[in-house]
């Protein structure tokens, strides 16, 4: 797992680690919630944990375009970029 981003790597806001709280700041639409699966469904200001921060995938580097796994809930995961989320305490 990675725990501190490397900021010119990835654009990433340097204190953002996996086990943070963040907030979405951002609206953003998504469709595959699990309570409203194939809709248009809003996440703007949902909380949840920095559960992964893709640097590598397979042993190589990576620059992905959403580098920051939330999870929401036990059964909700979603990427997002780190313009769209903050860290809260």
């Amino acid at each position: 797992m990675t725990t501190v981003v490397d900021n010119q790597k990835l654009d990433v806001n340097s204190d953002m680690k996996v086990g943070d709280r963040v907030r979405v700041v951002k609206s953003v639409i998504i469709y595959h919630h699990p309570e409203h699966r194939g809709e248009a469904f809003d996440i703007k200001d949902l909380e949840g944990e920095v559960f992964n921060i893709a640097t590598e995938w397979q042993g190589r580097p990576v620059s992905a375009n959403l580098p920051i796994q939330v999870k929401f809930s036990k059964r909700f995961k979603a990427h997002l970029r780190t313009t769209e989320i903050e860290q809260i305490s």
